[in-house]
């Protein structure tokens, strides 16, 4: 059965002065509007505060998915679900307890999401796999926009969906997703594409996402 495909804009390249109608641009054809919160600690870049981040989640009109790059993920990760994100994404490598804090996520009614900076090995996170929803592979280090895509992480992302096996865990990728890119990161597993600079620089942000998303064959 082919694997359902989902297109998960980043508004990390949008305007931020007009968040709002950047959104609404884009709403009909997104699955999700990525959030990337940085804090300037965990990653060398700052975005969201969460208060910022808070009103975005509140105010869009498509589910939010809170891409949490910031230090001591643990408690900050389950205010985003309580604030109303559909998702939750934090890093293995922001965290004490991963345990803990994708239960506490799935209890304030989110999805739990699992990200893995370029270093960190998906195998040394595989007991974890029954407590989280989706396995976010980085494909770029995390902290800028418009990265060039890491070719030597499919064998990563192959490698996760093969653990993932049949267990409904969505597998995202994350960084210089673009339509010369898309379809190598489907080919290796990946049903999830984080699209940023290609949505938002293109004329039709819109019409990109689409056409991302007919690219996967």
């Amino acid at each position: 059965m082919p694997r359902e495909i989902r297109i998960t804009p980043s508004i990390l390249n949008a305007d931020r002065e007009n968040l709002s109608s950047e959104i609404s641009r884009i709403a009909i054809d997104s699955d999700f509007i990525h959030l990337d919160v940085m804090d300037n600690i965990f990653v060398p870049n700052f975005t969201f505060d969460f208060d910022s981040a808070k009103s975005i989640i509140q105010s869009s009109p498509v589910p939010i998915d809170s891409h949490l790059m910031v230090a001591d993920a643990d408690e900050v990760a389950i205010a985003y679900a309580q604030a109303g994100s559909a998702s939750v994404t934090f890093h293995v490598e922001a965290v004490r307890d991963i345990r803990m804090t994708a239960r506490g996520i799935r209890a304030a009614g989110a999805r739990a999401s699992l990200a893995l900076k370029p270093a960190s090995a998906i195998g040394d996170f595989e007991e974890y796999l029954n407590e989280i929803d989706m396995v976010l592979i980085m494909t770029v280090e995390p902290g800028f926009g418009g990265q060039a895509f890491m070719e030597d992480m499919l064998p990563k992302v192959r490698e996760t969906r093969k653990i993932i096996g049949d267990r409904p865990i969505w597998l995202q990728v994350d960084g210089g997703i673009s339509l010369e890119t898309i379809e190598r990161a489907a080919d290796a597993g990946a049903d999830t594409f984080v699209a940023g600079s290609a949505v938002f620089r293109a004329d039709d942000p819109a019409a990109m996402i689409r056409e991302l998303r007919a690219s996967i064959h």
